[in-house]
C-alpha cells in the first residue's frame, strides 16, 4: 500500500483546485480548453510543476503559446489558490506541457506497424476444402 506524504496530497488538491480555476478565472481566448494532468510539488513544498495537454491543440507553436499564457498568470493562479487552500506557502507554478500523452500514441503506432496482423483463418483451426 502506497503511503501518500504532504506533497502528494497538496499536488493532489492544486490539480483539482486549478483545473476549475483554470477554466473559470483565465479569459484568454487563445488558450482553449486545459487539461491538468499532474501537479509535482516539492517536499519543501515551495514549488510545484504542473503538467498540462491542451484539447484541439497539436501545434507546438500553439503548445508554446498556451504554456507562456499559464506561467504568465502563475501569479494570479498563485493567489486564487491561496483563497481556497490553507496552506502557510503556497507553492510557485511552473507549468509545463505534458508530453506522455503523445508520446505513448507514438509507441503505440510503433508497435502497431512492427505487430503482424491477426490472421481470422487460424483462428477457428479449420481449414476450407476446396
Amino acid at each position: 500500500m502506497h503511503d501518500f506524504n504532504r506533497a502528494d496530497r497538496v499536488g493532489d488538491t492544486i490539480q483539482r483546485e486549478l483545473s476549475v480555476l483554470i477554466q473559470t478565472e483565465i479569459g484568454d481566448p487563445r488558450l482553449g480548453m486545459v487539461n491538468v494532468n499532474a501537479v509535482r510539488v516539492t517536499p519543501d513544498l515551495r514549488n510545484a510543476r504542473v503538467y498540462v495537454t491542451f484539447v484541439d491543440t497539436h501545434e507546438a507553436k500553439d503548445i508554446k503559446q498556451g504554456v507562456a499564457i499559464l506561467n504568465k498568470a502563475s501569479g494570479f493562479l498563485r493567489s486564487k489558490l491561496h483563497t481556497r487552500m490553507t496552506l502557510r506557502v503556497m507553492p510557485k507554478l511552473h507549468f509545463e506541457f505534458d508530453e506522455s500523452i503523445e508520446r505513448a500514441a507514438h509507441m503505440t503506432k510503433l508497435i502497431d506497424s512492427v505487430a503482424p496482423a491477426p490472421d481470422d483463418s487460424a483462428d477457428d483451426g479449420e481449414q476450407s476444402d476446396r
